[in-house]
């Protein structure tokens, strides 16, 4: 198995020599996606829409906490009730039978603020993702443009990083980058800001 690691690998470095003439004239380009992605102004619509979402859902979320809290706080006043030495028995019960239904409302109400965040964290999830698909789209249209007009045969993302966390291109030439060019023709039509 060693000897067969070795003989490719003694292979691949044999015809990376003998095409090497081939990669000279290969034109090649560098793309930093992240930097393109962030500067995106569809990017800055995107996340701003997902933190008002976010923000609804703490309200609401936060909204049906303190339901919940006001509710325990219901249960114990009730419980300090039932156990009052003035009441009569029929009353003790009555508070014993509402303190007991309260209960029940508290459980349910725990379970559905349970199910609420399950429930909205999916969502926001979904919403994330589908906004960052489109993203992804819209860039890759441009890139894909520019690389058709202007011949690429090989473009790279330098913000990419391998399996072991080392960055998959280790050194390109600034002139090798284009991901300025990308940010221009992505932004050149995004509406005015308000002042």
């Amino acid at each position: 198995m060693k000897q067969l690691i070795v003989s490719l690998s003694v292979a691949t470095a044999l015809c990376s020599f003998a095409s090497s003439s081939a990669l000279a004239q290969m034109k090649v380009g560098i793309v930093d996606m992240n930097k393109v992605f962030t500067s995106y102004y569809k990017t800055k619509d995107a996340e701003a829409r997902l933190n008002d979402a976010r923000a609804q859902a703490k309200t609401d979320l936060d909204g049906r906490l303190e339901t919940l809290k006001s509710n325990m706080e219901a249960i114990n006043k009730l419980e300090a009730d039932a156990k009052k030495p003035e009441l009569t028995p029929d009353k003790q019960q009555a508070a014993i039978r509402t303190r007991d239904e309260k209960i029940n409302e508290v459980r349910n109400l725990d379970r559905e603020i349970g199910e609420f965040r399950q429930t909205r964290e999916r969502q926001l999830q979904e919403q994330f993702m589908r906004m960052r698909g489109d993203i992804v789209q819209d860039i890759m249209k441009i890139v894909d443009a520019k690389v058709k007009a202007e011949g690429f045969e090989l473009v790279f993302d330098k913000s990419g990083q391998g399996i072991s966390q080392v960055p998959v291109v280790l050194f390109s030439a600034p002139s090798m980058d284009f991901s300025d060019s990308l940010i221009t023709e992505l932004n050149k039509n995004a509406p005015a800001k308000k002042n």
